[in-house]
């Protein structure tokens, strides 16, 4: 059985219907905030006086037709704005439009609100325009981020909610700096918690830039390697006594030369084949039981290494608190 898609895209006549029903909606709230507003000017003695006085026949039809039988009139506002609730969750729940069927009187407080039947709760119905242009904008009908006042609110909502998230941001590294401070051990429990579990995989990585390192500054220098090998054994072999005699034989620094030329020849090719090896299993093997056996010494805590730590944690967290001071939306609003 196929899943249902929890957001599905509904075809555009739906959509279109949404839309001519919440232009429903948004009438009947401007009638209904009308007749509030107008039945409490009503109200007024002089206001009403100056209806009477200025259209008579008016003032005796909405006295006796209307003003008499407000709250009936209301009531059957009320009626409707609660089956247009009523009606919403379960066109919602139908298009699977939320995570959960409950979720919609949450996200349409304004329009459950609304139901209750005083003029400053009314009001709120006001913001269905709200969810109105979000559909049209959606459908492509308009564009409401060309609006200058969608972009002055966006702009200092961005503002606001970067000074409010920077303030929180400082608050909390502070605090840890203030735990670092006041923590006594602090660096064993980073060794112990943090770096030991991973003792293997750090190892491991050691190995693995220990050799890339190593291979890569041979490649790089390996002229000036085999240029230093051949001058440390001309030299070697100049300063040797034994040589020195051999010089005074006959064919004496021909064989010299020959002898200088085959030991910087076999001194290189050794050179080169150590470089080799950095490469093969064997030299990584070696490199990671060597650093497993010094690990344990490398993590010895003394004070000097546990203030040390702590001082470059506690810089980390002050270099963090530069980088959020900064107002980021100045640099994109000037």
């Amino acid at each position: 059985m196929p899943i249902r898609q929890r957001y599905p895209r509904l075809p555009k006549a739906v959509e279109y219907a949404h839309i001519g029903w919440d232009l429903l909606i948004l009438a009947a709230v401007i009638i209904n905030l009308s007749l509030l507003l107008f039945d409490s000017l009503f109200l007024i003695g002089p206001i009403n006086q100056a209806i009477a006085a200025i259209a008579p026949g008016f003032h005796r039809f909405y006295d006796t037709a209307i003003h008499s039988r407000f709250i009936a009139i209301d009531l059957v506002f009320v009626s409707f704005f609660i089956a247009d609730v009523l009606l919403g969750w379960a066109v919602a729940i139908a298009e699977r439009r939320y995570h959960r069927w409950f979720f919609y009187p949450f996200v349409h407080w304004y329009d459950v609100l609304g139901c209750i039947p005083l003029s400053g709760f009314r009001w709120l119905r006001a913001l269905r325009v709200i969810s109105l242009l979000h559909r049209l904008h959606r459908l492509r009908l308009i564009d409401v981020t060309r609006w200058s006042v969608y972009r002055f609110f966006a702009k200092y909502y961005d503002i606001l909610l970067e000074e409010l998230s920077d303030r929180i941001a400082l608050r909390l590294l502070g605090n840890v700096q203030e735990q670092i401070v006041a923590s006594d051990s602090l660096t064993e429990r980073v060794i112990e918690r943090v770096i030991m579990p991973r003792k293997t995989q750090l190892i491991h990585e050691i190995a693995e830039r220990l050799e890339a390192t190593a291979g890569r500054a041979y490649q790089q220098n390996r002229p000036a390697i085999m240029a230093a090998i051949d001058d440390l054994v001309s030299r070697t072999l100049r300063e040797s006594p034994e040589i020195q005699r051999l010089h005074r034989l006959p064919m004496g620094k021909t064989a010299s030369s020959a002898m200088q030329a085959s030991i910087s020849s076999v001194a290189q090719r050794l050179v080169d084949e150590m470089a080799q090896g950095m490469h093969s299993p064997a030299f990584r093997q070696l490199v990671e039981r060597t650093a497993d056996t010094s690990f344990d010494s490398w993590l010895t805590v003394d004070d000097t290494s546990a203030k040390v730590t702590e001082q470059v944690l506690y810089d980390v967290l002050d270099m963090l608190k530069e980088q959020v001071r900064h107002q980021g939306w100045k640099d994109r609003y000037d």
